[in-house]
C-alpha cells in the first residue's frame, strides 16, 4: 500500500513533466515555421500595400472625372491578394524557385485590382490616366478586348510597377490590373462559376464552350450598341 503511494506521485510528475516538454517542443516548432514564412508574409505585406496604391489611384480618377464630367467612368472596384498557397503552387507550375527574392522577379499577378467600366471607352480612357502619373511604370499590356481569347474572355489586362513607401525605404511593386465593362465582368464571373472544376464529359464541354462563346459575342455587340447610345447622347449634354 505505502508503495503505491509513492508511485503515484512520481507518475504523476513524470506526466507533468511530459506535458510541460510537450509545450515547449510545440512553441518551438510554432516560432520557426513563423520565422520560415516571415519573408513571404512580409512580401504580401508588400504587395498589399501596392494593391491599395493602385486601387486609391482609380478611386481618385473616378471622383475627378465625376467632378468634370457629371458622370463615373467606375462602375466598381475590387481588389484581392493571392494566398500563399496559389502562389506556391503557380511557382511550381512554372518551375520558379520557391523563394520570395524569384517569386516577386517570376509572378506578376500575386496582387490584382479588377476595374469595372459602363463603357468600352471608359475602359482605354482610364488607362491612358494611369498611366499618364510619373510613379507608374507600365510593365506589360495585354488587350484581350482588342483580341479576344479563344474561350471569349475579354479584358484589357495591365502589369503596372507601382512605388510603395515603407519607414526606411521606397519599393517598387508589381500589381495586375484588369479593366472590363460590365457586360465583360457578367460573363467571365458566370463562366468561371459554371465551368471551373467541374468534371463535364468532353463532347458536353465542347457544346458548352460553343455556347459561351455565343454569349460572349453577344455581349461584345451589347457593348458595341451601348458605345452607340452613349456617343450620339453625348451630342445633346447642355453646357453649363
Amino acid at each position: 500500500m505505502g508503495d503505491k503511494l509513492l508511485v503515484s506521485p512520481i507518475l504523476d510528475s513524470i506526466e507533468d513533466r511530459k506535458k510541460e516538454l510537450t509545450k515547449k517542443m510545440e512553441k518551438q516548432m510554432l516560432k520557426r515555421l513563423q520565422s520560415s514564412t516571415y519573408p513571404m508574409r512580409q512580401l504580401l505585406a508588400f504587395y498589399k500595400c501596392a494593391m491599395m496604391e493602385v486601387e486609391t489611384k482609380f478611386r481618385v480618377l473616378d471622383e475627378q472625372f465625376s467632378l468634370s464630367h457629371d458622370r463615373n467612368p467606375i462602375e466598381s472596384i475590387s481588389a484581392r491578394l493571392k494566398t500563399l498557397d496559389h502562389i506556391y503552387e503557380k511557382a511550381r507550375r512554372k518551375g520558379i524557385p520557391l523563394t520570395p527574392e524569384c517569386i516577386e522577379k517570376g509572378i506578376f499577378d500575386i496582387a490584382g485590382v479588377r476595374v469595372v467600366c459602363p463603357f468600352e471607352k471608359d475602359i482605354y480612357m482610364l488607362k491612358d490616366s494611369i498611366l499618364s502619373h510619373d510613379d507608374i511604370r507600365l510593365v506589360e499590356e495585354r488587350d484581350y478586348i482588342a483580341s479576344p481569347k479563344p474561350s471569349g474572355y475579354r479584358s484589357l489586362h495591365l502589369i503596372l510597377e507601382v512605388p510603395i513607401f515603407l519607414q526606411n525605404e521606397k519599393r517598387l511593386m508589381k500589381v495586375e490590373v484588369q479593366l472590363r465593362t460590365m457586360a465583360m465582368d457578367q460573363w467571365a464571373s458566370l463562366e468561371h462559376r459554371l465551368m471551373y472544376k467541374k468534371e463535364i464529359p468532353e463532347d458536353v464541354e465542347k457544346e458548352l464552350r460553343n455556347k459561351l462563346l455565343e454569349c460572349a459575342s453577344l455581349n461584345c455587340q451589347l457593348d458595341m450598341i451601348m458605345q452607340e447610345v452613349k456617343d450620339i447622347t453625348d451630342l445633346y449634354v447642355e453646357e453649363d
